[in-house]
């Protein structure tokens, strides 16, 4: 089964947006409800941009004309605040297209009244940010999904209607039905994109975030820069340290059989606690390379997945294809996340295939790690899953999970990665 075959029949792993339906699955988002979220989400914008608009007009124009007394200053400042509302409605609107949504940047007031309310939101930059979005969907996103909605729909079924009136014109039919087929992937594509400038700009700030959230992210991510640094030490003292030390144990133990005669037993005593010293080391180097490995630095995460697939107990295919390296972060964060997958198949799984996939769709990276196994995992048991799970969590990722008895498994992990 292919990738995005197997993901088709796993239903319990939506899409969590309307482009990550329309990557991972270009022919069975057609009959998903994506297309018609987009679709709704152009018409609302259409509709909420038109009466804004009206709004917007009337309260800057009476405002401009009456400006010299007290009802033009307020209407004014009513124009400059309506930002807030249309920004409440276009958060709303985005969960047509995004299913995680994004938050309400705004803090209540520290004291009560109005005009504490006024000077709170006129000092915070998001009813700023709200504006310029009010300003921007009204010159022109609102416009754009207007000519959108005309060229997906009211064209082809102007050139549909043709051939009925005149079969002479059946080309233009023909043409209108393939505009008409085509419609999902237009509609989809610039709902996708307008949603991303909205979430760009009512995206709240890391200063504008819940104390407690925003100490909660920095905490997760201080715990795992200590977990790194923690592992660049580990990784230091055992090649610095333990590794040399046991060479040189290695070697006086040759020195010693240098003033040993040939016939003593104690050849074969020495030989024999060479060999074990030699597989000693062979496992500690094997450790370090776990820990630090160089060929991620040097040559990226394809090579690095591949040389530890190269001793994977259990026969991979690798199948991982980007276009250009990553972040150092992000590379760090898949390879562990990769090989963490891997060692649970191999410590759980009595898989005999592991089937190793990694995208990049257009902002995200998606990996996935499916075998044959017996199945049955799950990730809130205290696995190593919870671990992975956590990893990606600092990333702002996440890792979801199929693995019903009698297998096969599948883990999907994404993480936001715009190239760039």
């Amino acid at each position: 089964m292919t990738y995005r075959g197997f993901v088709r029949s796993l239903g319990a792993m939506p899409s969590r947006t309307a482009w990550q339906a329309m990557a991972l699955e270009p022919i069975g988002f057609l009959t998903s409800a994506w297309p018609w979220r987009a679709l709704l989400y152009l018409i609302s914008g259409v509709l909420t941009g038109a009466l804004t608009m009206m709004l917007f007009a009337t309260a800057v124009a009476v405002g401009v004309v009456t400006a010299v007394v007290a009802v033009g200053a307020v209407l004014l400042l009513a124009a400059v605040l309506m930002g807030l509302p249309f920004a409440r409605l276009e958060r709303w609107r985005l969960r047509l297209v995004d299913l995680d949504g994004t938050q309400n940047p705004h803090w209540p007031p520290t004291e009560p009244g109005l005009r504490a309310w006024l000077r709170t939101r006129l000092k915070e930059s998001a009813t700023w940010r709200e504006l310029i979005l009010m300003v921007v969907s009204l010159t022109a996103l609102w416009w754009v999904d207007l000519a959108v909605l005309g060229l997906a729909i009211v064209v082809p079924a102007v050139l549909i209607e043709a051939p009925i009136r005149d079969p002479v014109t059946w080309p233009w039919g023909v043409l209108g039905v393939l505009l008409l087929l085509a419609a999902p992937y237009s509609l989809t594509a610039w709902a996708g994109a307008r949603a991303t400038l909205c979430r760009i700009i009512l995206a709240p700030r890391d200063t504008e975030l819940d104390p407690d959230l925003r100490e909660i992210s920095k905490s997760r991510a201080r715990l795992l820069d200590a977990f790194e640094a923690e592992r660049a030490r580990i990784e230091r003292d055992l090649h610095d340290g333990a590794q040399q030390r046991l060479v040189s144990l290695s070697m006086t133990l040759g020195l010693m059989t240098l003033d040993i005669p040939d016939e003593s037993p104690l050849h074969g005593h020495i030989d024999s606690a060479q060999e074990q010293l030699t597989l000693a080391l062979a496992d500690l180097r094997h450790l370090v390379r776990g820990l630090n490995p160089q060929v991620l630095t040097d040559n990226g995460l394809i090579a690095a997945v591949e040389e530890a697939a190269s001793r994977f107990p259990v026969p991979i295919s690798v199948d991982l294809q980007l276009a250009r390296r990553l972040p150092p972060q992000i590379e760090t964060a898949a390879y562990y996340a990769i090989t963490e997958a891997l060692a649970n198949v191999a410590k759980h799984s009595h898989a005999t295939r592991v089937d190793l996939v990694g995208r990049h769709h257009a902002d995200i990276l998606v990996l996935e790690v499916r075998d044959n196994g017996v199945g049955g995992a799950d990730a809130s048991a205290g696995t190593g899953l919870t671990g992975l799970a956590d990893r990606l969590a600092v990333l702002h990722g996440r890792m979801r999970m199929s693995s019903p008895p009698g297998g096969p498994t599948l883990v999907l992990m994404e993480i936001p990665c715009p190239f760039g």
